[in-house]
């Protein structure tokens, strides 16, 4: 279990991070995490890796400590839409050539400290799907979700972000869009589709030269937000942490070995007894 906790204990406390509201909850999350895994060590064969192991086992943990969690309000999902806005960023509607690398470093750090904002039931899910890179149907069974939930909680997240990312934001005035209401609605439902879909490089099936630029902006930004989640560190595991866990496990061992070395009560000991 030590060697576990060297080799994975950072991506784990990087995901705790992430979902905790500070350091303690964080780390508190990683001990429960490692004590889980250590009391379902005997059940682990060795056919998975063992990091999906543990990624699973710190799924199933967040999915107990914050189903009960008290939502934060957020705005209507009709808020979060963008066809209202004047404005887009100017990082997504510069060319790809001149956008800035500062005001895009500048974006992706606003996201990162928007994440820990979230409320945790479209936190959780968020981090699980962008930052563990995990599939929506593996993210809706380790929450007990539906698929459905899980996309529609996804791509709320996002919308979120983009709304927090875009406010501070060196803004230029947003281009006129070209199509009606509607198209630009299923246009964003196929863009957050393929985000879905896709990993850390979800691909946009829809031609480029359907998508006008007011559009094209509005996805750049979402992608700013998706390549947020990617750049996020692993974290570290802090030698204490490390050395709480270990001498944990160790307590839990020997408390478990000596409840099996003690006699069951109402047995008695069978020798000396006389046959009559």
């Amino acid at each position: 279990m030590a060697a576990l906790a060297d080799v994975y204990g950072a991506r784990i406390r990087g995901l705790a991070t992430r979902l905790c509201a500070n350091r303690s909850d964080a780390d508190d999350l990683v001990q429960e995490v490692f004590l889980q895994a250590f009391r379902s060590w005997p059940t682990f064969r060795g056919e998975a890796d063992p990091g999906t192991w543990l990624h699973a086992i710190a799924a199933r943990t967040c999915r107990r400590r914050f189903s009960r969690a008290a939502a934060r309000r957020m705005p209507a999902a009709s808020q979060l839409m963008p066809w209202s806005e004047t404005t887009v960023m100017q990082v997504a509607a510069a060319p790809e050539d001149e956008e800035s690398e500062s005001e895009r470093r500048e974006a992706v750090a606003r996201v990162q400290r928007e994440i820990a904002r979230l409320p945790s039931f479209l936190r959780v899910p968020l981090v699980l799907k962008e930052v563990l890179e995990l599939s929506v149907e593996e993210t809706g069974s380790a929450l007990g979700l539906a698929t459905n939930t899980v996309k529609t909680r996804l791509h709320r997240a996002r919308l979120a972000l983009r709304k927090a990312m875009t406010a501070k934001a060196a803004a230029v005035e947003a281009p006129a869009p070209i199509y009606e209401k509607q198209v630009c609605l299923d246009l964003l439902k196929a863009k957050m589709e393929a985000m879905d879909r896709g990993g850390r490089a979800a691909e946009f099936t829809v031609p480029q030269a359907e998508v006008c630029e007011r559009c094209r902006a509005v996805f750049r930004e979402l992608d700013l937000v998706q390549d947020a989640c990617a750049r996020m560190d692993e974290g570290t595991m802090p030698a204490s942490l490390r050395a709480t866990i270990i001498r944990a496990i160790e307590q839990r061992d020997r408390a478990e070995r000596a409840s099996e070395a003690r006699p069951r009560r109402g047995r008695r000991p069978t020798q000396g007894r006389s046959r009559r």
